[in-house]
């Protein structure tokens, strides 16, 4: 009695809409104007064709049906303000550009032209004290007296003095000294020269054998004394121990795994978590949008970094960077990432066909880390020729620590379901190293099954996007016919963790509501146990058009962008005149 077609369903989300604005503004936009804030909606996925056919295709006809929006817009969160209040009026300092300085410095001036505040009430002044946003605060009539003076509550502040909430932040003199390249790197210096005298050493006895001259083995010269540092050596068993068995792991999700997704996941019994990939020349030379993809909030007991890289030195170099500055439980080498821009640059999935340069980064990263090192991997690159079998057996000699295997090739990317029965072989031949599982886990019956092949314990991505309570479903063994009330809370708790990580001011409300639209994306997927004719739910169907058990339940069901923009402003308050969106995939809007 639930399922209904594409026109009704929309027709009655629109209709719903305007009713609901019109009570509470006492005026009403039409469907027209409401989904103008977003841009074209992309077509959906052709068909596979015939190879016949497929040849007649032209290339420039391929590349629309791939399955990114690699030409979506762009817009910077700071195009949002027309003109800013100068930060030395908010820090109370004299402002070093002077009479060139092109923000506000009138802050009546300033008032006056600002958007209108979203809320009364200020989550940052409410649970810290005070908002060091302040008068640029979207929420600032709670903090901000009639002669534009901020408040604060003191014994908030004394209790939050002195205390880190997130870790891993870049500091500017670590910034500049990266860019100056004046950083040092002893540890990763020594292990490359290793590596460059084995290439000495080998050309050597090349060149000796082709001549007959090669009777004995040339003797190794050595260079001053014996010290204990040659002799003592950190050996991996005195490494910083991570008891990886039998927990459950959340994936590295680009975009939309955050800080503030990671906290709302912790909330719901994840117990390993594990930063974005970040790639490690980005690191190196400083970028502060990728030291961004490091950050750890406190929440986070058991907390890894990702990092991408297809050369022994500077993957080396980055993992004594992360070692030294950064506070992290282990670091894991991301062999399994499918995009072409990694892969054909020879990372991600392109390192299980380089195991020269492979092993040389495991070993080169496990000399300078002072914590475990970790690997994730695909079955492959191509469908039918699957290596990870071949290539576990390898790294178990190299000193990986833990090993993730998705189970798919990075051919078949999403099209197909995950290999549990190889991914059980697999673990076998990683014993005694854990081997967690990865691929197709939706609900607890998912789990149970996925533990009964003999992984050391699971690994998340796409199913804790579209519920991320499934891991309160997995560690009580049931299915939780959760209602739109309380999805619509854990969309709050995840604004109110963005707006403290990126800010209550136009440019973090602005950028809190485009990752949640990027959630919204994998989230509109979820169909309420309540509504199932069979359960669970499988991840790889596409939920049928159906009507909510109300309309809020409706309207978190819809594939459309309008809609998931409507949400966001149920909670951070109406776009902007020149907003727009489009998600990262085609396959998650369409109307």
């Amino acid at each position: 009695i639930f399922l209904t077609t594409k026109e009704k369903f929309h027709d009655l989300i629109d209709s719903e809409w305007q009713g609901c604005k019109g009570e509470t503004t006492g005026e009403s936009d039409t469907p027209e104007e409401v989904k103008d804030t977003s841009v074209g909606e992309p077509e959906p996925k052709r068909v596979k064709l015939d190879p016949e056919e497929e040849k007649k295709v032209e290339k420039t006809d391929r590349k629309r049906f791939r399955g990114q929006n690699k030409s979506r817009p762009h817009t910077k969160p700071t195009t949002y303000e027309e003109k800013r209040l100068c930060l030395s009026v908010i820090q109370k300092r004299e402002c070093t550009f002077g009479d060139k300085c092109t923000f506000y410095h009138d802050v009546a001036a300033y008032m006056a032209s600002k958007p209108a505040d979203i809320g009364e009430r200020c989550y940052l002044y409410e649970t810290f004290g005070k908002c060091e946003y302040g008068l640029t605060c979207r929420f600032s009539k709670e903090h901000t007296t009639p002669d534009f003076q901020t408040t604060e509550k003191e014994d908030l502040v004394k209790a939050f003095e002195g205390r880190t909430l997130t870790k891993n932040n870049l500091s500017k003199d670590l910034q500049f000294r990266l860019r100056k390249r004046s950083v040092a790197f002893k540890k990763s210096e020594e292990y490359l020269k290793t590596l460059s005298n084995n290439k000495d050493k080998k050309s050597l006895m090349s060149q000796l054998c082709d001549l007959g001259r090669l009777h004995n083995p040339p003797p190794v010269k050595t260079l001053g004394p014996l010290t204990d540092a040659d002799v003592t050596k950190l050996r991996p068993c005195e490494k910083k121990q991570v008891d990886f068995r039998d927990k459950l792991y959340l994936a590295p999700l680009t975009t939309c795994g955050n800080l503030p997704f990671r906290r709302v996941c912790k909330r719901f019994g994840v117990d390993i978590t594990c930063g974005e990939m970040a790639m490690c020349t980005n690191l190196l030379q400083g970028h502060q949008s990728e030291w961004a993809l490091l950050k750890r909030h406190e929440s986070e007991d058991l907390f890894g970094v990702q990092v991408e890289g297809c050369f022994p030195d500077t993957m080396t170099r980055c993992a004594e960077l992360i070692n030294t500055y950064a506070d992290v439980d282990f670091v894991d080498i991301n062999s399994g990432c499918p995009i072409d821009l990694v892969y054909k640059k020879g990372g991600g999935c392109g390192l299980m066909t380089r195991t020269r340069k492979f092993e040389q980064i495991i070993k080169g990263m496990n000399h300078v880390l002072d914590v475990p090192l970790t690997v994730k991997i695909r079955t492959g690159v191509q469908e039918k020729s699957s290596i990870a079998h071949k290539l576990i057996p390898e790294m178990k000699t190299w000193g990986v620590s833990m090993i993730t295997l998705h189970g798919r090739s990075r051919e078949q990317r999403y099209t197909k379901l995950a290999d549990w029965d190889y991914i059980n072989t697999c673990a076998e031949l990683a014993s005694p190293i854990p081997l967690f599982g990865n691929g197709d886990i939706l609900s607890y019956e998912d789990a149970v099954k996925a533990r009964e092949t003999g992984v050391s314990g699971i690994m998340i991505a796409r199913g804790a996007l579209i519920k991320p309570w499934i891991f309160t479903e997995i560690k009580e063994n049931r299915h939780w016919d959760i209602s739109s009330s309380e999805r619509l809370d854990i969309l709050k708790d995840f604004t109110n963790y963005g707006l403290e990580h990126w800010g209550s001011d136009t440019r973090g409300v602005e950028k809190t509501r485009k990752f949640m639209l990027e959630w919204l994306s994998f989230m509109c997927r979820y169909i309420p146990v309540g509504l199932l004719e069979r359960m669970p739910q499988k991840i790889n169907e596409r939920p049928p058009y159906y009507m909510g058990r109300n309309y809020l339940e409706s309207l978190m069901a819809s594939q459309n962008v309008g809609d998931w923009i409507r949400i966001s402003e149920m909670l951070l308050g109406p776009v902007p005149k020149n907003f727009i969106f489009l998600p990262k995939h085609k396959a998650n809007a369409y109307k």
